[in-house]
């Protein structure tokens, strides 16, 4: 699933290709993405306006439309998307196509549709709405908000930092990466972690993630020290040598190197 540093990576796209263009049509390829919203009135709502900025929360993209109103992008587990001009560059599983007066086009990608296009009046109020926490990059999201969060929360470590409700924007794969570099197993208490390790994870969370974002979220241009480009069940660790393992938590795989990280 696209995680902050992939929804970053996207914003970014976003922002370099398709503010300030005029809309010049919307086609829904399949209506499964939209949320509270019918394809006509996606249409009108959009049609000849232009896209002024962008935000990003945790994994959620919204932008802002020139005459008031957002539009709410999450990406489900395989989206992305693709500014192109030639039909022949479009995704083969494109879903909703933004045309613009300059024959350019953004097309939303989503292979499992997944992934969700709805209306947003204000992103603070589906925020709060939706109980998000608060964006794990956000200046405000220090070290004293981190403990207070991970100390006042029963559960092993890696479901900790996997909550939306507590932090946003780590998944799966950043939570194997973050916790490799802290040297803590993803099954250790969360509220049993001293000062030490706590400032290690959030020191780590914020380098990772900021190193993935200066990569493009791409595996292939992480550090090679890194877990992500060794994350299968016995592939060697990339730091000891010893076997990755693979284990299962919540129903999802994680890996970890049982000589950095010992169990609890």
């Amino acid at each position: 699933m696209p995680e902050l540093p992939d929804v970053e990576v996207f914003k970014r796209y976003l922002d370099s290709t398709s503010l300030r263009k005029t809309i010049s049509g919307v086609t829904v390829n399949n209506t499964k993405i939209l949320g509270g919203v019918t394809p006509a009135a996606l249409r009108r709502r959009m049609q000849g306006r232009r896209f002024t900025r962008s935000r990003r929360h945790g994994k959620h993209l919204f932008v802002r439309l020139d005459d008031g109103g957002w539009l709410g992008m999450h990406f489900g587990m395989t989206g992305y998307l693709r500014y192109f001009k030639d039909v022949d560059e479009a995704p083969e599983r494109d879903r909703l196509q933004i045309r613009f007066s300059n024959g350019y086009t953004l097309g939303y990608y989503s292979l499992r549709l997944l992934g969700r296009i709805e209306p947003v009046e204000d992103p603070a109020a589906y925020i709060r709405d939706h109980e998000l926490g608060p964006d794990v990059l956000d200046p405000g999201f220090d070290l004293k908000t981190f403990k207070t969060l991970v100390q006042g929360t029963r559960g092993i470590v890696k479901s900790v930092l996997m909550n939306q409700s507590l932090m946003a924007g780590i998944g799966n794969i950043y939570s194997d990466e973050i916790l490799f570099q802290a040297r803590l197993h993803p099954r250790v208490p969360a509220d049993k972690l001293d000062a030490p390790a706590l400032r290690r994870l959030y020191t780590r969370m914020q380098s990772v993630l900021r190193k993935a974002i200066a990569c493009d979220a791409d595996p292939a241009r992480m550090p090679r020290g890194w877990l992500i480009p060794h994350r299968a069940r016995g592939q060697p660790c990339p730091r000891c040598g010893a076997p990755i393992a693979q284990i299962k938590i919540g129903g999802r795989s994680a890996y970890c190197c049982p000589q950095c990280q010992p169990g609890p």
